[in-house]
């Protein structure tokens, strides 16, 4: 049995690359089109996000999508934070039907194709624990907030490595405040059985994400930093729960026993 996983997440792995090679032809061709119009790289940046969608689709293991309904931001400048589990989060969040600038880890931007189209639709590498490299990265979420383009952030900065909700870090809220933006929550729940931290092998999973109420910043200050980083995880541990019933605790717990 464990050959036939095996030997099932070894075409798997082959179909995603090649998919994702065939995604940097078209986000490309969608860019070359649409940049001297498209200052904003939305157009080519949503087609990058709708072949994540197609390749979560075609995986013979995966179940993606939407729960409950769909709460468009009230703003363009709006920052959405979400839990992290598993490196097939973007693969989930990107059925959400707007363009959203990712901030990622650099070492992901030098990912043949993959990266390629994550520096052509504009979104932001960081180094963790690198004070320059944090800052810089910062101001450029900044920049696209300033040109009323929303952004997307994992607040805990890392995947989960037992599904808990880890301690959220300052930078998106700080940047929330500081761009006077709303602060959108998002949860997702099942993508941590579909690639588990460390794994290599796919899991079986229906996952889901579902968006919480946006927050206002207007008026605020840094002051009420800990009390909107507060208000947010509240949303966030609260639609994990209702996530949580809606795909049953057993055959999540089943998803994970099943990697084992």
């Amino acid at each position: 049995m464990r050959i036939l996983r095996d030997l099932a997440s070894v075409w798997a792995w082959v179909a995603l690359v090649t998919g994702i090679f065939v995604s940097f032809i078209v986000t490309t061709l969608v860019f070359v089109v649409t940049f001297p119009f498209d200052w904003r790289r939305l157009a080519a940046g949503r087609t990058f996000r709708l072949c994540g969608v197609a390749l979560g689709w075609l995986h013979p293991y995966w179940s993606f999508g939407i729960s409950g309904e769909v709460c468009r931001p009230r703003k363009r400048k709006t920052v959405f934070v979400s839990n992290h589990e598993s490196q097939a989060d973007p693969f989930l969040v990107s059925h959400l039907p707007w363009e959203m600038k990712w901030l990622s880890k650099e070492v992901i931007f030098k990912v043949p194709a993959l990266g390629w189209c994550m520096w052509l639709v504009g979104d932001v590498p960081i180094k963790r624990g690198q004070k320059d490299s944090v800052g810089h990265a910062m101001a450029r979420m900044r920049g696209w907030l300033d040109r009323d383009v929303p952004v997307m952030m994992f607040p805990e900065g890392t995947r989960t490595a037992d599904g808990s909700l880890g301690n959220f870090k300052d930078g998106a809220f700080r940047l929330a405040i500081e761009a006077q933006a709303d602060l959108f929550p998002l949860a997702l729940r099942g993508t941590r059985a579909a690639l588990p931290k460390h794994a290599w092998r796919f899991g079986r999973s229906r996952a889901l994400v579902r968006c919480g109420r946006p927050i206002s910043t207007e008026g605020r200050t840094m002051a009420d930093l800990e009390a909107l980083k507060s208000e947010a995880r509240q949303q966030i541990e609260t639609l994990r729960t209702e996530l949580d019933q809606e795909l049953g605790l057993e055959a999540a717990q089943g998803a994970l026993a099943h990697q084992k």
